[in-house]
Protein backbone atom coordinates (compact mmCIF):
# COMPACT_ATOMS: atom_id res chain seq x y z
CA UNK A 1 0.00 0.00 0.00
CA UNK A 2 3.07 2.24 0.32
CA UNK A 3 3.01 5.30 -2.14
CA UNK A 4 5.98 5.74 -4.53
CA UNK A 5 7.04 8.47 -2.44
CA UNK A 6 7.14 6.41 0.81
CA UNK A 7 9.76 3.91 -1.19
CA UNK A 8 11.70 5.97 -1.09
CA UNK A 9 11.77 8.34 1.93
CA UNK A 10 14.02 8.01 4.95
CA UNK A 11 13.15 6.55 8.45
CA UNK A 12 11.28 9.35 10.25
CA UNK A 13 13.01 11.29 13.00
CA UNK A 14 10.80 11.70 16.16
CA UNK A 15 8.16 13.54 16.63
CA UNK A 16 8.03 17.67 17.12
CA UNK A 17 6.41 19.22 19.70
CA UNK A 18 3.87 20.36 17.36
CA UNK A 19 3.18 16.38 16.38
CA UNK A 20 3.22 15.88 20.04
CA UNK A 21 0.62 18.76 20.97
CA UNK A 22 -2.23 17.80 18.19
CA UNK A 23 -1.44 13.76 19.24
CA UNK A 24 -1.99 14.90 23.35
CA UNK A 25 -4.99 17.47 22.12
CA UNK A 26 -6.65 14.27 19.86
CA UNK A 27 -6.10 11.87 22.81
CA UNK A 28 -8.48 14.46 25.10
CA UNK A 29 -10.93 14.77 22.17
CA UNK A 30 -11.19 10.78 21.44
CA UNK A 31 -11.27 10.54 25.51
CA UNK A 32 -14.58 11.72 25.45
CA UNK A 33 -16.27 8.90 23.10
CA UNK A 34 -16.32 5.97 25.21
CA UNK A 35 -18.08 7.94 27.42
CA UNK A 36 -20.50 8.85 24.49
CA UNK A 37 -21.01 5.60 23.22
CA UNK A 38 -22.13 4.01 26.16
CA UNK A 39 -24.59 6.18 26.57
CA UNK A 40 -25.99 5.93 23.18
CA UNK A 41 -25.92 2.25 22.77
CA UNK A 42 -28.29 1.78 26.02
CA UNK A 43 -31.05 2.59 23.23
CA UNK A 44 -29.62 2.56 19.66
CA UNK A 45 -28.42 -0.17 17.58
CA UNK A 46 -24.48 -0.68 17.20
CA UNK A 47 -24.87 0.11 12.96
CA UNK A 48 -27.10 2.76 13.94
CA UNK A 49 -25.44 4.37 15.76
CA UNK A 50 -22.36 4.30 13.43
CA UNK A 51 -25.09 6.03 10.66
CA UNK A 52 -25.90 8.91 13.28
CA UNK A 53 -22.02 9.32 14.17
CA UNK A 54 -20.57 9.61 10.73
CA UNK A 55 -23.66 11.36 8.88
CA UNK A 56 -23.98 13.84 11.31
CA UNK A 57 -19.87 14.54 11.26
CA UNK A 58 -20.17 13.87 7.43
CA UNK A 59 -23.10 17.37 6.90
CA UNK A 60 -20.64 19.39 9.89
CA UNK A 61 -17.48 19.23 7.89
CA UNK A 62 -19.39 19.75 4.43
CA UNK A 63 -21.07 22.81 5.73
CA UNK A 64 -17.31 23.52 7.09
CA UNK A 65 -15.76 23.42 3.68
CA UNK A 66 -18.56 24.84 1.93
CA UNK A 67 -18.02 28.22 4.17
CA UNK A 68 -13.97 28.11 4.92
CA UNK A 69 -12.99 25.57 1.96
CA UNK A 70 -11.04 24.38 0.63
CA UNK A 71 -12.99 22.90 -2.17
CA UNK A 72 -14.43 19.22 -1.75
CA UNK A 73 -13.77 18.64 -5.35
CA UNK A 74 -10.09 17.77 -3.94
CA UNK A 75 -11.91 14.48 -2.89
CA UNK A 76 -13.29 13.49 -5.95
CA UNK A 77 -9.88 11.72 -8.05
CA UNK A 78 -9.71 10.18 -4.94
CA UNK A 79 -13.12 8.30 -4.61
CA UNK A 80 -12.37 4.85 -4.46
CA UNK A 81 -9.53 5.21 -1.82
CA UNK A 82 -12.11 7.08 0.28
CA UNK A 83 -14.60 3.96 0.07
CA UNK A 84 -11.56 1.68 1.44
CA UNK A 85 -10.60 4.27 3.55
CA UNK A 86 -14.20 4.85 5.13
CA UNK A 87 -14.57 0.98 5.69
CA UNK A 88 -11.39 0.22 7.44
CA UNK A 89 -11.17 3.36 9.59
CA UNK A 90 -15.23 4.14 10.38
CA UNK A 91 -17.54 0.98 9.64
CA UNK A 92 -15.77 -2.05 10.36
CA UNK A 93 -14.41 -0.76 13.75
CA UNK A 94 -16.80 1.83 14.71
CA UNK A 95 -19.51 -1.37 14.25
CA UNK A 96 -16.91 -3.75 16.06
CA UNK A 97 -16.25 -1.54 19.36
CA UNK A 98 -20.04 -0.68 19.66
CA UNK A 99 -21.43 -4.28 19.43
CA UNK A 100 -17.94 -5.23 21.96
CA UNK A 101 -19.45 -2.51 24.14
CA UNK A 102 -22.56 -3.92 24.52
CA UNK A 103 -20.96 -6.84 26.47
CA UNK A 104 -17.89 -5.25 27.64
CA UNK A 105 -17.19 -2.37 30.11
CA UNK A 106 -15.15 0.77 28.81
CA UNK A 107 -12.05 -0.60 30.63
CA UNK A 108 -11.43 -3.45 28.80
CA UNK A 109 -12.28 -1.81 25.48
CA UNK A 110 -9.60 0.53 26.54
CA UNK A 111 -6.90 -1.79 26.52
CA UNK A 112 -7.86 -3.86 23.56
CA UNK A 113 -8.09 -0.54 21.33
CA UNK A 114 -4.35 0.22 22.94
CA UNK A 115 -3.30 -2.66 20.97
CA UNK A 116 -3.02 -0.41 17.73
CA UNK A 117 -0.25 0.81 18.00
CA UNK A 118 1.08 -2.85 18.00
CA UNK A 119 -0.50 -3.99 14.46
CA UNK A 120 -0.13 -0.41 13.10
CA UNK A 121 4.48 -0.89 13.61
CA UNK A 122 3.83 -4.73 12.15
CA UNK A 123 1.97 -3.29 9.03
CA UNK A 124 3.89 -0.02 9.01
CA UNK A 125 7.47 -2.21 9.16
CA UNK A 126 6.10 -4.96 6.37
CA UNK A 127 4.58 -2.67 3.93
CA UNK A 128 6.89 0.90 4.06
CA UNK A 129 10.29 1.84 4.25
CA UNK A 130 10.42 5.29 6.33
CA UNK A 131 8.39 3.34 9.61
CA UNK A 132 10.22 0.45 10.39
CA UNK A 133 10.38 -1.63 13.67
CA UNK A 134 12.86 -0.81 16.08
CA UNK A 135 13.67 -1.32 19.56
CA UNK A 136 12.60 1.56 21.64
CA UNK A 137 9.06 1.77 19.69
CA UNK A 138 8.19 -2.01 20.40
CA UNK A 139 9.45 -1.49 24.31
CA UNK A 140 8.08 1.64 24.28
CA UNK A 141 3.97 -0.04 22.50
CA UNK A 142 4.63 -2.33 25.42
CA UNK A 143 4.88 -0.42 27.83
CA UNK A 144 2.01 1.63 26.94
CA UNK A 145 -0.14 -1.29 26.48
CA UNK A 146 0.87 -2.50 29.95
CA UNK A 147 0.31 1.07 31.65
CA UNK A 148 -2.83 0.91 30.42
CA UNK A 149 -4.25 -2.57 32.16
CA UNK A 150 -2.72 -1.19 35.34
CA UNK A 151 -4.34 1.94 34.71
CA UNK A 152 -7.76 0.02 34.10
CA UNK A 153 -6.81 -2.08 37.61
CA UNK A 154 -9.68 -4.10 39.15
CA UNK A 155 -12.11 -2.62 36.33
CA UNK A 156 -9.96 -4.57 34.39
CA UNK A 157 -10.34 -7.88 36.33
CA UNK A 158 -13.94 -7.60 36.88
CA UNK A 159 -14.77 -7.43 32.89
CA UNK A 160 -12.39 -9.83 32.07
CA UNK A 161 -15.30 -12.56 31.89
CA UNK A 162 -17.27 -10.86 28.80
CA UNK A 163 -17.77 -12.97 26.03
CA UNK A 164 -14.64 -13.98 24.11
CA UNK A 165 -16.46 -13.00 20.28
CA UNK A 166 -16.79 -9.38 22.39
CA UNK A 167 -13.02 -9.03 22.85
CA UNK A 168 -12.38 -10.66 19.46
CA UNK A 169 -14.40 -7.66 18.02
CA UNK A 170 -12.45 -5.14 20.23
CA UNK A 171 -8.97 -7.11 18.59
CA UNK A 172 -10.38 -6.87 15.04
CA UNK A 173 -10.88 -2.93 15.43
CA UNK A 174 -7.33 -2.84 16.23
CA UNK A 175 -6.58 -3.82 13.15
CA UNK A 176 -8.38 -2.50 10.73
CA UNK A 177 -7.86 0.77 12.34
CA UNK A 178 -3.78 0.01 11.79
CA UNK A 179 -5.11 -0.97 8.27
CA UNK A 180 -6.53 2.27 7.85
CA UNK A 181 -3.08 4.01 8.88
CA UNK A 182 -1.55 2.76 5.82
CA UNK A 183 -4.39 3.64 3.36
CA UNK A 184 -4.27 7.29 4.57
CA UNK A 185 -0.51 7.36 4.19
CA UNK A 186 -1.46 7.60 0.15
CA UNK A 187 -3.43 10.40 0.49
CA UNK A 188 -0.26 12.68 -0.26
CA UNK A 189 -1.25 16.88 -0.44
CA UNK A 190 -4.41 16.38 -0.07
CA UNK A 191 -5.89 18.69 3.16
CA UNK A 192 -6.66 17.10 6.32
CA UNK A 193 -10.19 18.65 6.00
CA UNK A 194 -10.96 17.05 2.64
CA UNK A 195 -9.76 13.78 3.88
CA UNK A 196 -12.07 14.07 6.61
CA UNK A 197 -15.24 14.66 4.86
CA UNK A 198 -14.38 12.69 2.19
CA UNK A 199 -13.97 9.34 4.44
CA UNK A 200 -17.18 10.43 6.61
CA UNK A 201 -19.32 11.23 3.34
CA UNK A 202 -18.13 7.59 2.19
CA UNK A 203 -18.91 5.83 5.67
CA UNK A 204 -22.59 7.46 5.08
CA UNK A 205 -23.45 6.47 1.76
CA UNK A 206 -22.21 2.31 2.63
CA UNK A 207 -24.41 2.63 6.02
CA UNK A 208 -27.63 4.25 4.79
CA UNK A 209 -28.41 1.13 2.92
CA UNK A 210 -26.91 -1.01 5.40
CA UNK A 211 -29.33 0.53 8.13
CA UNK A 212 -32.26 0.62 6.18
CA UNK A 213 -31.73 -3.38 5.39
CA UNK A 214 -30.76 -4.70 9.08
CA UNK A 215 -33.38 -2.30 10.86
CA UNK A 216 -35.98 -0.53 8.44
CA UNK A 217 -36.83 3.19 9.09
CA UNK A 218 -39.07 2.33 11.58
CA UNK A 219 -38.00 4.00 15.13
CA UNK A 220 -34.58 5.33 13.67
CA UNK A 221 -35.18 8.58 15.68
CA UNK A 222 -36.89 7.36 18.33
CA UNK A 223 -34.13 7.96 21.01
CA UNK A 224 -34.48 9.97 23.96
CA UNK A 225 -32.95 13.87 24.29
CA UNK A 226 -29.41 12.09 26.57
CA UNK A 227 -28.83 9.71 23.86
CA UNK A 228 -29.34 12.71 21.39
CA UNK A 229 -26.82 14.61 23.21
CA UNK A 230 -24.52 11.85 23.30
CA UNK A 231 -25.03 11.20 19.49
CA UNK A 232 -24.15 14.85 18.90
CA UNK A 233 -20.96 14.91 21.23
CA UNK A 234 -19.74 11.82 19.68
CA UNK A 235 -20.45 13.09 16.02
CA UNK A 236 -19.08 16.76 16.25
CA UNK A 237 -16.19 16.70 19.06
CA UNK A 238 -15.38 12.82 18.76
CA UNK A 239 -15.72 12.59 15.29
CA UNK A 240 -15.76 15.67 12.82
CA UNK A 241 -13.22 17.61 14.86
CA UNK A 242 -11.03 14.35 15.74
CA UNK A 243 -10.45 13.07 12.49
CA UNK A 244 -9.15 16.52 10.97
CA UNK A 245 -6.61 16.26 13.56
CA UNK A 246 -6.04 12.47 13.06
CA UNK A 247 -5.09 13.28 9.27
CA UNK A 248 -3.06 15.83 10.10
CA UNK A 249 -1.04 13.63 12.47
CA UNK A 250 -0.70 11.04 10.09
CA UNK A 251 0.44 13.76 7.17
CA UNK A 252 3.10 14.87 9.48
CA UNK A 253 4.46 12.45 12.27
CA UNK A 254 3.23 9.12 10.39
CA UNK A 255 0.88 6.22 10.98
CA UNK A 256 2.71 4.42 13.71
CA UNK A 257 2.83 7.53 15.51
CA UNK A 258 -0.49 8.97 15.28
CA UNK A 259 -1.57 5.00 16.22
CA UNK A 260 -0.40 6.16 20.18
CA UNK A 261 -3.54 8.20 20.58
CA UNK A 262 -5.20 5.02 22.04
CA UNK A 263 -2.41 5.18 24.79
CA UNK A 264 -3.45 8.49 24.70
CA UNK A 265 -7.81 8.40 25.52
CA UNK A 266 -8.06 5.98 28.72
CA UNK A 267 -5.51 8.19 30.05
CA UNK A 268 -7.95 11.64 28.95
CA UNK A 269 -10.81 9.69 29.71
CA UNK A 270 -9.53 9.00 33.21
CA UNK A 271 -8.49 12.71 33.58
CA UNK A 272 -11.63 14.31 32.13
CA UNK A 273 -13.69 12.38 35.05
CA UNK A 274 -11.48 13.36 37.44
CA UNK A 275 -11.82 17.21 36.47
CA UNK A 276 -15.14 17.48 35.50
CA UNK A 277 -17.16 14.70 37.18
CA UNK A 278 -15.74 14.53 40.66
CA UNK A 279 -14.00 11.26 40.21
CA UNK A 280 -11.24 10.11 42.31
CA UNK A 281 -8.06 9.02 40.92
CA UNK A 282 -6.57 6.04 42.56
CA UNK A 283 -2.52 5.09 43.23
CA UNK A 284 -3.19 2.33 40.61
CA UNK A 285 -4.69 4.75 37.73
CA UNK A 286 -1.71 7.44 38.59
CA UNK A 287 1.21 4.38 37.96
CA UNK A 288 -0.42 3.30 35.15
CA UNK A 289 -0.49 6.52 33.70
CA UNK A 290 2.93 6.80 34.81
CA UNK A 291 4.04 3.80 32.88
CA UNK A 292 2.02 5.24 29.91
CA UNK A 293 4.29 8.09 29.94
CA UNK A 294 7.18 6.20 30.03
CA UNK A 295 6.04 4.26 26.75
CA UNK A 296 5.52 7.48 24.97
CA UNK A 297 9.45 8.73 26.25
CA UNK A 298 10.43 5.66 24.90
CA UNK A 299 8.55 5.50 21.41
CA UNK A 300 10.00 9.42 20.95
CA UNK A 301 13.56 7.95 21.70
CA UNK A 302 15.49 11.63 22.30
CA UNK A 303 15.90 10.88 25.80
CA UNK A 304 17.95 7.60 25.00
CA UNK A 305 19.83 9.40 21.88
CA UNK A 306 17.65 6.89 19.59
CA UNK A 307 15.66 7.25 16.84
Amino acid sequence: MATAAAATATARGPMTLADWGQLLLLGAVWGGSFFFARIAVSELSPLVLVLFRVAIAATALQLYLAVRGPSFRLAFPHAGLFFLLALANNVVPFSLIFAGQTELGAGIASVLNATTPFWTLVLANALTSDEKLSWNKLAGIALGIAGTAVMIGPGLLAGLGGPVWAKFALIGASLSYAVALMIARRFKGVPSPVIATGQLTASTIIMIPVVLIAHGPAGLFSASPPVWAAVLGLALLSTAFAYILYFNLVASAGATNASLVTLIVPVSAMLLGFLFLGERLELFEMGGMALIGLGLITIDGRLFGQR
